[in-house]
């Protein structure tokens, strides 16, 4: 599972964004990779999926979430001797 934030993750806030009234914790969708990777465009919508907001936000304003669980490392396999 690779922390990299790619287009379409869902992401929430790690942050409090007044000049938009998004809080901490506040979910949404990145929409577009700006800045080679150095921002994101993320858009926030309501419960009916309509946008509320779209902004464009730094790597360190936001956090991936994940729905699964990430999988185990492999084990090695023993060679037979």
């Amino acid at each position: 599972m690779s922390d990299a934030i790619q287009l379409r993750d869902v992401v929430a806030l790690t942050a409090d964004i007044p000049d938009y009234s998004l809080h901490r914790g506040q979910v949404g969708t990145v929409v577009d990779i700006l800045a080679d990777g150095q921002a994101f465009e993320v858009e926030f919508s309501d419960r009916q999926g309509r946008t509320y907001e779209s902004v464009g936000l730094r790597p360190d304003q936001i956090m991936a979430l994940h729905f699964e669980p990430a999988s185990p490392p492999a084990k090695p396999v023993a060679e037979p001797a």
